[in-house]
């Protein structure tokens, strides 16, 4: 998924150069872009939560088995 996310961040950085020449698309496609990275941001944050937690969890368990 960090790929996808990451090849489409580079697709949207290379179409606002094809249409650089337009100030309401350019502003549309950083707009965009910044959508796209706040939710890349969200995914990969929780994505770590997750692992943090499971890390914990296991902690837990091997410490209060011995």
């Amino acid at each position: 998924m960090e790929k996808f996310i990451l090849g489409a961040a580079l697709g949207m950085a290379g179409g606002a150069l094809l249409v650089a020449n337009n100030c309401k698309l350019r502003n549309l496609v950083k707009k965009n872009q910044d959508d796209l990275l706040k939710k890349a941001e969200q995914y990969i944050d929780t994505k770590l939560e997750k692992m943090e937690q499971k890390v914990e969890d296991i902690t837990e368990d091997l410490t209060s088995s011995n």
